[in-house]
């Protein structure tokens, strides 16, 4: 039995004294133990490391002590289970030499053998599950299908990833063709972390706001549908869409069990496009996180007011900036478990 199961309780609808609480990207670069590793290792290398992995997802446990950990990793390890060379490149951030452009190259992308491509994410679940001793819920993670497909075409991040766009509409019957690989694997992949021990799980579509609400549907949530329809039997699913406000009223109708919302969509409005159905995780400005300590304070206490403490999970709108200080990480977690309604 997890000790502090406040968490799962409350993407479960129950009835709870107060919110939980965790941060996107906390296990991360704004902790000084994480900036040591870091200097000492290349990215992949963290993430292919099971030891090292594990440690990085404890570290915030340990010094901020949220309600639930989530496993240091990242959404591309996906893609290059498939065949997709990445590459990480400092201040550059993930790049792929050879972007996919053409039919003929998405038919080289496979749908992998979890275990064999992906099996050292399996053992950094068991190892933090180990370390965690049931303190509190683990959550595994993938890219959405559509975010994946950006980096994979685009080749790299963009501001708008036009590129990714022009390739679906140019050539749709190759860019669902690749969508659906993307969707198969994560499916298959998010199983597998499930079977081997996290406790929830959280699919990320960083870039979905870049799309209209109706090439949303067809590029996006179509895809995120499936995974969530394969995986909500299982169990709970977070769907956290940056900038897609317009879809929360669709995300609601599905078996996701939470929806999270960036800082540009209200409390207000996002309980009202949710329909009130569903647990809502959010919605902090991560810059927020440099007012002084008294403001955030005072900032999540009327968060959790605007949302309710039921139905509810505090996060931030995205992740956590590397230049927050780490007390102010801690004053947000704080303020929530001293949160009194």
């Amino acid at each position: 039995m997890i000790k502090n199961d406040l968490f799962l309780r409350a993407l479960n609808n129950e009835t709870v004294e107060r919110p939980p609480v965790w941060m996107m990207r906390q296990a991360g670069r704004y902790l000084p133990e994480f900036r040591a590793l870091r200097d000492k290792y290349d990215f992949f290398t963290r993430c292919e490391t099971p030891e090292l992995a594990a440690e990085i997802t404890v570290q915030p446990i340990r010094i901020v002590q949220p309600d639930a950990a989530i496993l240091f990793s990242d959404i591309l390890v996906v893609p290059r289970a498939m065949g997709i060379h990445v590459e990480l490149k400092d201040n550059l951030g993930p790049i792929i030499p050879n972007p996919i452009r053409t039919m003929e190259q998405v038919y080289q992308v496979f749908v992998p053998n979890i275990q064999e491509t992906l099996g050292y994410v399996m053992d950094a679940v068991k190892l933090t599950k180990e370390m965690l001793n049931d303190e509190v819920p683990l959550i595994g993670f993938a890219g959405s299908p559509w975010t994946i497909f950006c980096y994979a075409v685009e080749g790299k991040g963009s501001k708008s990833f036009d590129t990714a766009k022009g390739f679906c509409f140019s050539n749709p019957v190759a860019a669902h063709t690749l969508l659906q690989k993307i969707t198969d694997t994560t499916i298959l992949y998010l199983k597998e972390k499930v079977k081997v021990g996290c406790n929830a799980v959280q699919i990320f579509d960083s870039w979905g706001g870049m799309l209209s609400p109706v090439d949303y549907q067809e590029f996006s949530w179509n895809y995120i549908n499936q995974i969530v329809e394969a995986l909500a039997e299982e169990t709970k699913v977070i769907v956290f869409g940056k900038g897609c406000w317009f879809a929360l009223g669709e995300m609601s109708k599905s078996k996701a069990s939470a929806l999270g919302v960036d800082w540009t969509c209200s409390a207000r409005n996002a309980r009202y496009l949710s329909g009130g159905r569903i647990t809502l995780q959010g919605n902090f400005d991560p810059s927020r996180l440099l007012s002084p300590i008294p403001t955030i304070k005072k900032m999540v206490h009327e968060m959790i007011d605007e949302f309710g403490k039921d139905n509810y999970i505090v996060n931030l709108g995205h992740g956590i900036l590397p230049n927050i200080p780490v007390d102010h990480a801690k004053a947000f977690v704080e303020a929530v478990k001293e949160y009194n309604s």
